[in-house]
């Protein structure tokens, strides 16, 4: 077979395969092994196994259950509802201070958890029927919660990050820097926009008058605030302090939140045993389609598909900016029907060799993916928001989550152009700290 007819063999195969309901690890990696069976022979199957066992044995990759871990504990204690509460009773008497305060909880637990699809569900039932209940507008609201939800993509300590500075061989703390700085613009961009909304139109929010949060108690504000500053501080003081790696800091940050959960009375054996369980549902998903991508890749590049797909996008003859502007083409439109860690997997292997021929930093082009994937994750036709919203009023149906979206997806892509634009805006820190 010739290395044409392999890649059309692969990428034909594999949506075959998932549009008849096979997983795409399954999918991948049996694909692979059967390609790489009709090619090679039997003796090359031992691939596998290798490449298996090197990811499988990976240090930093331990740190992403305990991140997983981590937010999933937090989601069954009351920390982000107080953390709500605490920052409601300041900001609420504010127009539109509920969206205020929603994006910043947003944030803050995105630099704590690092992942996407958790906050999204903490704030849907946290801050969602809050807002609907006081009459803001219900796209915005909508809009608030999942694209502030969605920042866990970029703001570190970023799954989405460690995943790929691992596929890519590119420092994680390097990428951590690199995407501090973008991930915080990109919330205060959603903050200006929820200003000029409710400025634009004050049926958006209620008046100020209207709204009558709880009266300001210290003890209740240090309750919610204290124990998320403690988390935020722990994490990116052992990552950015140099005092521990990723995977070190997580652990620590793990066992903080235990001790937090203990201390405010709320560990329990079923709390922990639930988190447990939905960390190795978690892991075990993102492990299979690890293994099962990697093969997929190692079989392809073994046939020469890296050597087939580089020639094939150099020789387009077009422009290195246009060149990375089609990989992000690539990345919104397989994200509308794939998850992160698939397109990551099956992408990077290939796409990050022509990026560092093109001469582009690999730290900036992982920024771009991270902003890239918000995007896929908000975009039709991805059922995505609605289905880890199932505890969300039924008459927010998927139509009413897209019109609701749009304001804040081109919010994204103009981040996405600002980077485009002006590389250093990421690479600004992970320069200054060589």
């Amino acid at each position: 077979m010739t290395i044409l007819t392999i890649s059309i063999i692969l990428l034909l195969g594999i949506f075959a395969l998932m549009a008849v309901g096979v997983p795409l690890a399954f999918a991948a990696g049996s694909l692979a092994m059967v390609v790489a069976y009709l090619k090679f022979g039997l003796p090359v199957l031992a691939i596998a196994h290798k490449t298996v066992y090197g990811l499988a044995t990976e240090y930093s990759f331990l740190s992403v259950p305990m991140f997983i871990l981590m937010a999933s504990l937090l989601e069954r204690s009351r920390l982000a509802r107080d953390l709500y509460d605490a920052l409601n009773s300041v900001f609420g008497r504010v127009r539109g201070g509920i969206g205020y305060v929603t994006l910043v909880i947003s944030v803050l637990l995105a630099a704590i958890s690092g992942i996407i699809g958790g906050e999204i569900v903490l704030l849907g039932l946290v801050a969602l029927p809050q807002m609907l209940r006081l009459k803001y507008d219900r796209n915005l609201a909508i809009g608030i919660v999942c694209a502030g939800g969605s920042l866990g993509t970029m703001i570190p300590p970023s799954i989405v990050l460690i995943v790929y500075g691992l596929t890519a061989d590119v420092s994680v703390h390097k990428l951590f820097l690199g995407s501090f700085i973008p991930g915080f613009m990109l919330a205060v961009f959603y903050l200006i926009y929820i200003a000029i909304r409710c400025w634009l139109d004050p049926a958006a929010a209620p008046k100020p008058s209207e709204v009558r949060p709880a009266p300001f108690s210290l003890s209740v504000f240090l309750r919610g605030v204290l124990p998320t500053g403690v988390l935020i501080f722990t994490v990116f003081g052992c990552i950015y302090g140099g005092i521990t790696s990723i995977t070190e800091a997580a652990n620590i940050a793990v066992g903080m939140t235990l001790v937090i959960i203990a201390l405010r009375g709320e560990l329990s054996v079923a709390m922990l045993a639930q988190a447990l369980t939905q960390t190795l549902r978690a892991c075990g998903i993102i492990l299979w389609v690890t293994f099962g991508a990697a093969v997929m890749v190692s079989i392809y590049n073994l046939s020469g598909g890296q050597k087939f797909v580089t020639d094939l996008i150099l020789g387009l003859n077009i422009s290195p900016f246009l060149t990375i502007l089609l990989m992000m083409a690539i990345f919104v439109i397989l994200g509308m029907f794939m998850d992160w860690i698939g397109i990551l997997l099956l992408c990077m292997p290939i796409f990050v060799p022509i990026v560092a021929t093109l001469g582009y930093d690999l730290v900036w082009f992982g920024v771009l993916f991270s902003i890239t994937m918000q995007v896929a994750f908000l975009s039709p036709p991805s059922v995505r928001p609605r289905s880890i919203c199932e505890a969300w009023p039924p008459e927010i149906t998927l139509p009413v989550i897209y019109r609701a979206l749009w304001p804040f997806i081109l919010i994204q892509l103009f981040m996405l152009a600002l980077l485009l634009a002006f590389p250093d805006i990421s690479l600004l820190l992970p320069n200054l700290a060589r």
